[in-house]
């Protein structure tokens, strides 16, 4: 036996050496990552310096709640003027090439191809958030065969919508060319969260990023930006993890809106597949600026209509079959979630899905 050991040494001591190598280029396990979704503050500059453009589509409503008025501003068009309206979408994959302790580099690209053959750009476009064939029947009330926040807005308006069917909010997309950003070690770093190993990026330093390239990209205010990124999570403060958010930029009186998702490839991991996307992409709908004096304050706080689900089993996430793949869409409450009447929304319900809820029951 001791022959056998000592034959075996050079084996071992090559493994514990490779071992160490693989360590050596990887950052520490994320401690207790908790996922969730931000918005991030505006940046906004003087209307002076800066080409009048054209705004984005939006419109204003209000409800009483505890005899108190409660003003909103969304995406579209009213829903009782009976009016489509298609946003033109920018998809920007973003390439996130992180230095290791090493020196060796880690790529996370929305370029890498999925078990289905499609590249996680495609396998977005191809979901239900850009695709129009599914047909969404909410406890038993069709709302349309359609995008998934276009049904979502209707059955949040479905009081309105039922007398007003041709009452749409589309999205137009078009993938741009891919961009690429390499935080140094002091903004980006790899992690294993949520049993993988994950890009992760400094929210701030990304963000900062941002007005540059929508300036890069000649994306126009009554546009909507975003930015896609593959198996990456954004960080603040150092704690983990962040599936996407949303914010605005430019103009004081006519910003641009956008926002950051994460695609992750695991199965049951936060932020799977589109469902980042589904959160950020119905929050924008509902809450496009995020500035404040576009009004959006309701008794539970800002109209956020994706955060109160996030902490759902699966991350508030229903299943969608469409091209046989299955995509993952999260939740996302009403407007009576927030104090409006229960006879805005199909079937009075609080959020697209119909979960049981109270007025701001989960907070804002």
């Amino acid at each position: 036996m001791i022959r056998r050991s000592i034959a075996c040494f050079p084996v071992a001591a090559l493994l514990l050496t490779c071992l160490g190598l693989v360590a050596w280029a990887q950052d520490a396990p994320v401690v207790e990552p908790r996922g969730h979704y931000v918005v991030m503050p505006p940046h906004l500059r003087n209307d002076l310096a800066l080409t009048p453009t054209v705004p984005l589509p939006s419109w204003n409503g209000s409800f009483t709640y505890g005899s108190t008025k409660y003003s909103y501003n969304m995406v579209g068009a009213a829903p009782s003027t009976n009016t489509s309206v298609t946003i033109k979408t920018y998809i920007i994959p973003v390439k996130i090439v992180i230095t290791n302790r090493n020196g060796t580099k880690s790529t996370y690209d929305p370029a890498h191809v999925l078990s289905n053959g499609n590249s996680v750009t495609t396998n977005t476009l191809d979901s239900p958030i850009f695709d129009s064939t599914t047909t969404y029947t909410q406890g038993g009330v069709d709302v349309g065969t359609t995008q998934y926040i276009d049904a979502f807005q209707r059955a949040n308006f479905w009081g309105t919508v039922k007398n007003n069917p041709s009452s749409h909010l589309l999205l137009s997309p078009t993938v741009v060319a891919e961009q690429t950003l390499s935080p140094t070690r002091t903004y980006g770093k790899t992690g294993a969260a949520f049993g993988f190993t994950a890009a992760l990026v400094d929210i701030n330093w990304f963000d900062a990023q941002i007005p540059n390239l929508i300036n890069k990209l000649g994306i126009q205010p009554n546009q909507f930006a975003i930015f896609l990124t593959y198996d990456t999570y954004l960080t603040q403060g150092g704690g983990c993890c962040i599936g996407g958010y949303h914010s605005s930029e430019g103009s004081i009186s006519n910003p641009q809106a956008y926002a950051e998702a994460a695609y992750v490839d695991h199965v049951g991991a936060f932020s799977q597949d589109v469902s980042a996307l589904s959160h950020e992409v119905g929050e924008w709908a509902d809450d496009p600026l995020t500035v404040n004096y576009n009004g959006n304050n309701t008794p539970c706080g800002i109209l956020e209509v994706g955060d109160p689900l996030e902490g759902n089993p699966d991350y508030g996430a229903y299943h969608y079959v469409l091209h046989g793949f299955t995509y993952n869409l999260q939740d996302l409450v009403t407007l009576p979630y927030f104090g409006a009447p229960r006879s805005t929304t199909v079937n009075g319900w609080l959020s697209f899905q119909g979960e049981s809820l109270g007025v701001c029951s989960k907070g804002s």
